[in-house]
């Protein structure tokens, strides 16, 4: 168990700028639910933490929100649109955060939307194309590309010319989907002729 004096001194050492309150009771070192609610209460209270909602703080208002949308729900990672507007992959600019997760569902945070999009579970836990930044997790340009395909049959992608393809054929195992497959390979043949 952490000093209450240390508490807060704690949490601002973090990497993390979001915090469940499961992780509130791992840093603070408390299994009583009880205290870390109080504590957390009375942090929010005083301002020095900002509450996102139910169950989740941050440190202030300049929290990251990518990092916000894998600990809404969990296991997570940030994928899709997001993914792919970034790398230059598709052209059209997106004001939500795309999420692979065990569930589909839209929400408004905080002056955010997050759109989560289910996956099945074994995909879901493969790391396989994941990376991690600042404290969360999410889809290499490769696998955000198959996280589409596999989702949607019929995607239009304005620029395949920076997908590894080798990258590609190495994860597309995970999904277990010879339909995907084929498509992956229309999109591979579609780009060799572009």
């Amino acid at each position: 168990m952490i000093m209450e004096r240390d508490r807060l001194s704690v949490l601002l050492r973090s990497e993390n700028t979001v915090f469940t309150f499961k992780e509130l009771s791992l840093i603070w070192k408390e299994t009583d639910a009880r205290l870390v609610k109080k504590y957390a209460y009375r942090y929010v209270k005083a301002g020095k933490l900002y509450p996102i909602r139910k169950g989740i703080y941050a440190k202030d208002k300049d929290y990251d929100r990518l990092e916000l949308a894998v600990k809404i729900y969990t296991p997570s990672y940030v994928s899709l649109e997001t993914i792919l507007a970034r790398e230059g992959v598709v052209f059209q600019h997106y004001d939500q955060i795309f999420v692979v997760s065990y569930l589909s569902r839209e929400l408004s945070c905080d002056g955010q939307t997050y759109v989560f999009r289910r996956i099945k579970e074994p995909i879901l836990t493969n790391s396989l194309g994941l990376e991690t930044k600042d404290n969360y997790y999410f889809a290499s340009k490769e696998r955000a590309f198959l996280d589409t395909i596999y989702l949607n049959k019929n995607y239009h992608f304005d620029n395949l010319s920076s997908i590894n393809w080798d990258k590609c054929f190495e994860i597309i195992p995970i999904y277990g989907n010879p339909a995907m497959e084929k498509r992956l390979n229309s999109y591979y043949k579609l780009a060799a002729h572009a």
